[in-house]
């Protein structure tokens, strides 16, 4: 019997990804978010300052009445040699509440504005034009993939429910295995993992062309 769709990625998702980020890190210490983020060359904070810079981003694509054929004029920028290039940074100064409350807002952002973008509507990304859905789906992984760097750095366990990740997977990653689901497939699709019988990805990229 063929396996089911596991459904539609929607705004909520997002809102559920997000959710799930604040209330799994957002009460580390200050202190410890200076640590190096799992493999990343990154700080714990810079790289919670990317998922927040992605999901605005991702909005930000599907903002304007005719979507880009580019990318967004933004004015990308580091704040230290080897840091992440984005366009959001949190105020070092409003601690962790703060970075927490940019990720929020960077999600809402995403969220809304996949709520009112027209649904076929295609806006530029590098991997191919995207509908609404598939920045939705961007966003998502860009969440919980990234928080599973965020968890390495700062030692909490991260495990983000299969069905939200079958949802993903279904919409960005037609290279997903068959016989693994949820959580550890994705994991295996952004090259993080090994599986039995198939070795980490060195190279690897979602599709979030409209199936």
């Amino acid at each position: 019997m063929p396996t089911p769709h596991p459904g539609p990625v929607t705004p909520d998702d997002v809102g559920a990804a997000v959710d799930l980020a604040i209330a799994t890190f957002g009460g580390v210490p200050t202190e410890r978010w200076q640590q190096r983020a799992g493999s990343l060359d990154w700080t714990c904070w810079e790289t919670a300052e990317h998922i927040a810079d992605c999901l605005f981003f991702y909005g930000g694509q599907l903002g304007t009445r005719v979507p880009p054929t580019t990318t967004q004029p933004f004015d990308w920028g580091t704040r230290r040699d080897g840091g992440p290039s984005g366009i959001i940074f949190a105020n070092p100064a409003a601690g962790v509440d703060g970075l927490m409350q940019v990720v929020e807002t960077c999600g809402t952002i995403l969220s809304s504005i996949v709520t009112t973008a027209r649904p076929t509507g295609l806006a530029y990304h590098s991997y191919g034009k995207s509908d609404p859905e598939g920045f939705a789906a961007m966003g998502v992984v860009e969440t919980l993939v990234h928080g599973l760097d965020l968890a390495e750095g700062l030692g909490i366990d991260w495990n983000p429910p299969d069905a939200l990740c079958d949802r993903i997977l279904a919409r960005l990653f037609p290279y997903a295995p068959d016989d693994v689901h949820g959580w550890r497939s994705l994991l295996w699709c952004a090259g993080r993992i090994e599986l039995p019988g198939r070795p980490r990805l060195t190279k690897w990229q979602w599709d979030g062309t409209p199936r």
